[in-house]
């Protein structure tokens, strides 16, 4: 039974860093689909604004109906949406078969977290969960590796394709080993929420992407669509507030310490998906690495969040969450302005010292913030706390490569269009480095690739800037909201880690 939750969870994680090692060259107009950056925004983004909406409706549609059928509709949904991104034939195409994978991808993950509740006796719970949630190590590290070795020797999708035998096998495992537990206190679907909370996410979303794009900030649109995006978040957050068992209960925010623990978590994934958006870009862009070896390169990070985990839970024990993870987001913000430094001839080492410190600074940070901001709650409170922090860091995933990759987007093209003048279709060419860089190959300018790199690079940078600055904002909440706690806790709140929150 576990190894058919993992092998399903493990899905989830691969294709969120997976489509990384594959932007470059979907970027491509040649080899990929000549996809626009705010385009290949909405590739990554829309993933995970669907995952984090769909969340709770996954939990409610498996108390009703059974959380294996649910489970298993999701494997299904899951499986014809990576078919249907692998052999796209335009963005537009893979944007909505990306849509559709998140969706399948959040019938997943709750359901497979309550199976095991529903199936595991007490004594081996933790320790299943704990296993289960090692899935979000594998899925980190192997995907962007398998994802390169693809990329290198086939065409884009295949990247996609390493879904399909995951899902066959989960599916029959799921049929065949698998119980049906249902809750018999069925929960409401809350339509209301999930329609705004939606909405608001994608009205959001689009203004700032568009923002970078297409014109600029100076158009009504764009503004029109940002401000409709927190109308409806502001009534998904009014009419959450109104209902007596809310699927996203607002009112947990009272507490300083879970608001200020959530939004710092929230602070370091929009920071840590916006970072990996540019990053993938600078590799095989810039620097002109392979598919594989931009995707060895993400190892050190997924190492450093593998020992920095449990790492960080024993230390929090002893010094407290406000010294440890304190001390670890300042890292991170450090991480990121160290970025500042990075050039087109900047030593692999070093990226990979700076990627490997990045990763143990976040598994310092998450798991014991995770297990802290669950310690401030009753126990008949996890349930619902554990589903405001994750859906938060997936709204933090969607806002990051929002606003990074379209700080990136403007910024280039602010900085390369001087280079451009006088040239045909200027404003197409300098819509993005793979743009230009193509141009220049079919205008004979081979100077332009440099001023494209020296362009994307003074980019990079400023987003940079932008990302340290957030993570430091996050490092002295976090810090200021716990600095008072002791690190010695009731035996009631040691109990509760992040495994046992559901979180992994």
């Amino acid at each position: 039974m576990l190894a058919i939750l993992v092998v399903s969870a493990v899905l989830i994680w691969i294709d969120s860093t997976v489509l990384g090692i594959a932007l470059e060259r979907l970027a491509d107009p040649v080899q990929g689909l000549g996809a626009t950056p705010g385009q290949l925004q909405w590739a990554v983004g829309i993933y995970s604004l669907l995952f984090a909406t769909a969340l709770f409706l996954a939990g409610a549609l498996g108390d009703r109906y059974g959380h294996r059928t649910v489970l298993m509709l999701g494997l299904l949904i899951f499986g014809i949406a990576s078919a249907w991104a692998a052999w796209a034939t335009d963005p537009v195409g893979l944007i909505l078969a990306r849509a559709t994978m998140g969706l399948g991808g959040a019938l997943i993950m709750p359901t497979s977290m309550a199976i095991i509740g529903w199936t595991f006796p007490p004594e081996r719970r933790a320790g299943a969960i704990a296993v289960w949630s090692s899935s979000a190590g594998v899925g980190v590290a192997v995907g962007p590796v398998l994802g390169g070795v693809l990329i290198d020797h086939f065409w884009w999708g295949s990247v996609f394709t390493i879904n399909l035998p995951i899902v066959v096998f989960g599916l029959i495992g799921a049929a065949v080993v698998l119980p049906n537990p249902r809750s018999p206190q069925r929960r409401r679907l809350d339509p209301l929420g999930l329609g705004l909370s939606t909405l608001g996410l994608l009205g959001l979303s689009y203004g700032l992407i568009e923002g970078g794009h297409q014109g600029g900030w100076d158009r009504w649109q764009v503004w029109a669509s940002i401000g409709a995006g927190l109308v409806l978040l502001a009534g998904f957050l009014y009419s959450e507030w109104r209902e007596h068992e809310p699927s996203f209960d607002p009112r947990l925010f009272r507490n300083r310490q879970f608001a200020a623990g959530n939004l710092s978590l929230a602070a370091v994934f929009l920071t840590i998906t916006g970072q990996a958006f540019y990053l993938a870009f600078y590799l095989q862009g810039a620097r002109g690495m392979s598919a594989l070896d931009a995707g060895l390169m993400s190892l050190p990070g997924a190492m450093g969040v593998i020992v920095g985990a449990p790492l960080g839970a024993r230390l929090a024990a002893r010094l407290g969450v406000a010294k440890v993870s304190g001390t670890a987001v300042l890292t991170l913000a450090a991480c990121f302005a160290f970025n500042l430094t990075y050039d087109v001839s900047t030593s692999l080492v070093v990226i990979g010292i700076v990627g490997g410190l990045a990763g143990l600074a976040i598994g310092m940070t998450v798991a014991p913030t995770t297990a802290a901001v669950m310690a401030t709650l009753p126990m008949d409170r996890i349930g619902a706390g554990s589903a405001v922090s994750n859906a938060l860091r997936q709204v933090g995933s969607v806002l990051g490569v929002a606003v990074l990759g379209t700080v990136v987007s403007s910024t280039y093209q602010h900085r390369i269009a001087p280079a451009l003048t006088g040239l045909p279709n200027q404003e197409a060419i300098g819509t993005s480095a793979e743009a230009t860089r193509h141009a220049a190959g079919a205008l004979h300018r081979p100077d332009l690739v440099q001023l494209a790199n020296d362009a994307f690079v003074h980019a990079m940078h400023v987003a940079a800037g932008v990302a340290a600055g957030i993570v430091l904002l996050g490092a002295i909440v976090l810090t200021a909201a716990f600095r008072t706690s002791r690190p010695s806790q009731s035996s009631d709140q040691q109990a509760i880690t992040p495994e046992r929150a559901g979180i992994g």
